[in-house]
């Protein structure tokens, strides 16, 4: 793994892998326009949940640029993962 999560338009986290990747969990997304936010959540089923600690840089379409990025656990136990303000973020 090479320390670095990417977000996209796919079907399967597979989609998202480069070769020499390994999968740190994944889930689903959404786009809050009027909020600017990014909304992450739940789970991938092959994955489990993003363990953010695996990772150090997030790779993020340009088009977001501005916009606030959270992931919502919504399991009653943990808080939300504020993303970009806990993570260097890279926009392409």
């Amino acid at each position: 793994m090479d320390g670095h999560l990417r977000i996209g338009m796919v079907h399967l986290h597979s989609e998202l892998m480069q070769p020499g990747d390994s999968c740190i969990g994944g889930g689903f997304f959404d786009v809050d326009y009027i909020s600017y936010r990014l909304i992450l959540y739940r789970y991938s089923h092959d994955y489990g949940v993003p363990r953010w600690h695996l990772v150090d840089t997030l790779y993020v379409p340009a088009d977001y640029r501005g916009y606030r990025i959270v992931y919502i656990y919504d399991d009653g136990y943990h808080e939300d993962y504020k993303v970009s303000e806990m993570l260097p973020i890279e926009y392409q």
